[in-house]
């Protein structure tokens, strides 16, 4: 909800926010999918912590075949490196 509407892009210059742009708050998705089938294992979390990717990983090894090996990217995510 903004009172004016932002200037339009051009060459050089992004998008604009007006000085009473609200942020609502953000999310974090995790998603998983399997490309044999399409099945998503998928994760909405409040905060971006390591935490949270650990639980992650929780729950795609909860919901996927024990006997299955996996192949996990973890793509420009900065927690997946904490010890």
């Amino acid at each position: 909800d903004r009172t004016q509407p932002g200037l339009p892009l051009k060459k050089g210059r992004a998008a604009t926010m007006t000085h009473d742009y609200k942020r609502n708050g953000t999310t974090t998705l995790f998603a998983a999918l399997n490309v044999l089938d399409g099945k998503v294992i998928a994760q909405c979390q409040q905060r971006h912590r390591h935490i949270e990717w650990l639980k992650f990983l929780r729950k795609i090894d909860r919901e996927t075949p024990k006997d299955k090996v996996l192949h996990l990217i973890a793509d420009n995510y900065a927690t997946h490196k904490h010890p």
